[in-house]
Parts: structure tokens; C-alpha cells; sequence
């Protein structure tokens, strides 16, 4: 448990090392806190949290920067949401003043806004989408080795892919396979079913002598039944958040931007009103300097849907949070209008 001089000290290390991007020394924390304590009561309590694994100091430097510990602690006990004022609340209105012809537009578009307002990168998942589970698979022979694939999903959707089998693959073997798969993923979200794939690799290998290709396929037909439902604004943005040296860590970062079966599975649940996740936490090694607070929201049709912002760690939280939850209404309070409107 924290002492409540320690909260301060933590707390006003997250802030200033977002401001500043520095590690944070005893001097500058004198200056600040609220009660009067000498420099060497603060590095004292500076220790007891770095022991503690709430702070951490950056190479040789007598400052120190938050840890994700810190960073987790902070956001579940001391982050306090930000009030927007008023000109930043009629900015977010204005950009919804568009016409729209169809809700799609609009989820597009409050992830493009959001970027911006934000200079993040922003996701918005359509009403359902998180919901969508799989219907069923099946497959039509075309002849000269070549099958098409077809997925289901639970809002009727049909998406096919045409898939050549390699040498030693016989059609009975392929149709085997599709059994087991609906046998054991029908009913499962879409975001879930590449990962179980992945997990049974050795079962499949009894009916493929080569499985990564044809895991290859499936996932190629989820990320286009899942790409409908999910839209990313401001993807130039994650170059702000790299080193621009580091080109392979661009690449990454873009490529699970651009998978979007990958993406959804990043998000908070629909039963996670706002929802903020740290590092590790987001099970991918790429982001571990990064986080995502995501929020859930209504379309004014009885159906919900996800928002979010991927940052770094050191982002504002209590500025994105507070602007999240106004952003969320304002984007449920436009697709009500919408529906209102036939």
C-alpha cells in the first residue's frame, strides 16, 4: 500500500515525464509537490517505489521514469478524466456535420477525426463486429487443383478465396480438414479463430502435410470478412511514435495495423466500458512501449461498437481518457440521428 506522500510523487513523476520525455529528479519533484518535504526525504521515497517496481531509472541518470507497473497502478487508482471545454467539444460536433449515406461512413469517419484530435492512431470497430462468429466452412472443387474456400459468419456474410493445392494434397484430405474446423471453431468470435488454428497445428498435420499454407488462406478469408467491420485513421501517426531509424519496427507496426483480424484482437471487450491496456498487456511483443484505451459506445439501433487510440505509454491518460468518453458520445449521439432521420 502507498503512503499518500508516495501517490504524489508517483503521480507527479507520470506527469512531468509526459510532458517532458526525461527522467525525473528529486529537484524538480521539491519543486512541485504540494507539501514541503526536503530533496533527500523524496529520493528516499523514490527508492521505496523504484523497490516496489512502480518507477525505474534510465540507464546510469538519478531520475527515474514510470514503470508499467506505475503506469498501471496510476491508471486504475490516481488518473482523474479531463473535462473538455467548450470549443473542444463543438470541434468534435463540427467534424460529425457531414451527410452521411450509411453507418459505415460514419465509423470510418470518427476514426479519422479521432486521429486527429488525438494524433494517435485510431480504430473504430462497427456495431457487431465483435460479435461476428463463425457460420460455418465449406469448399467447392474447381478442377486442376484448385479449390475455392467459403466462410460464413453469423450476419450472412459469404467470403470466398480460390486456393491451389500442392502437390500430394488430395481434395478428400482438404475436406477432412474443414470438418475438424467446423467441428471445433463453428460458433467461435472471428478474432479467436486464427489463434486456435495456430494452437492445433499438430492436429492438422495428420490431414496436411503442409498446414502453415493453408492457415495462410483461412486467415487471408478472415481478414476480409473482418476488414468490413474494422477502420484505422491516422496510421502515419505510429511514425511519430518510432524511432525513424528503426525501419524494421515501422514495418511491424504497420503490418499489424494493416491486419486487421490482429487489431480487433487488441481491443477491450464490448463489456468494458473504458478500457486502458499497458505493454504486456496487449500480448504482442512490438507494443511494448505502447498502449490502447478503448472505449465502448451505442449506434442508437441497439447494437455497439469500439473505439480506441494506440499510443506510446507516456501518453496523457487523463486527457485521452476524458476525451475518449466525450467522443464516444458524440459519435452514439450521431449515429442515432442517423437512424432517426428514416
Amino acid at each position: 500500500m502507498l503512503t499518500p506522500r508516495q501517490l504524489l510523487i508517483l503521480e507527479a513523476i507520470i506527469r512531468d515525464y509526459t510532458n517532458i520525455g526525461q527522467p525525473i529528479g528529486s529537484k524538480k519533484l521539491q519543486e512541485q509537490l504540494p507539501v514541503h518535504v526536503s530533496s533527500a526525504t523524496i529520493r528516499n521515497e523514490m527508492a521505496a517505489l523504484e523497490q516496489a517496481g512502480y518507477i525505474a531509472k534510465e540507464h546510469s541518470s538519478s531520475g527515474r521514469v514510470p514503470s508499467l507497473l506505475g503506469y498501471r497502478y496510476y491508471v486504475d487508482n490516481l488518473v482523474q478524466p479531463s473535462k473538455l471545454n467548450q470549443e473542444e467539444l463543438r470541434n468534435i460536433r463540427t467534424s460529425f456535420d457531414s451527410e452521411f449515406s450509411k453507418v459505415d461512413e460514419i465509423v470510418a469517419t470518427s476514426a479519422r477525426i479521432l486521429s486527429d484530435l488525438t494524433n494517435y492512431t485510431a480504430i473504430s470497430l462497427k456495431p457487431g463486429s465483435q460479435e461476428l462468429r463463425l457460420e460455418g466452412f465449406r469448399m467447392v472443387p474447381l478442377g486442376s487443383q484448385q479449390v475455392m474456400l467459403l466462410m460464413v459468419t453469423s450476419d450472412g456474410t459469404v467470403e470466398n478465396q480460390i486456393f491451389n493445392l500442392p502437390a500430394g494434397i488430395s481434395g478428400d484430405e482438404l475436406e477432412a480438414v474443414i470438418r475438424l474446423i467446423n467441428d471445433q471453431l463453428v460458433g467461435l468470435p472471428l478474432n479467436q479463430i486464427e489463434a486456435h488454428l495456430q494452437n492445433n497445428m499438430a492436429l492438422l498435420q495428420r490431414y496436411l502435410h503442409q498446414p502453415a499454407g493453408f492457415i495462410e488462406v483461412f486467415g487471408n478469408v478472415l481478414e476480409k470478412a473482418v476488414r468490413e467491420h474494422v477502420y484505422v485513421g491516422g496510421k502515419k501517426n505510429l511514425l511519430n511514435l518510432v524511432n525513424s531509424d528503426n525501419l524494421e519496427q515501422i514495418k511491424l507496426l504497420y503490418s499489424l495495423v494493416d491486419h486487421k483480424t490482429d487489431l480487433n484482437s487488441l481491443l477491450g471487450r464490448l463489456d468494458d466500458d473504458i478500457s486502458v491496456k499497458i505493454g504486456r498487456e496487449l500480448t504482442n511483443d512490438i507494443l511494448l512501449d505502447y498502449s490502447v484505451i478503448s472505449a465502448t459506445y451505442n449506434d442508437g439501433n441497439n447494437g455497439q461498437g469500439l473505439i480506441a487510440i494506440l499510443g506510446p505509454t507516456n501518453m496523457p491518460y487523463s486527457k485521452m481518457i476524458g476525451l475518449l468518453d466525450v467522443f464516444r458520445n458524440e459519435l452514439s449521439r450521431r449515429l442515432t440521428n442517423y437512424y432517426n432521420s428514416f
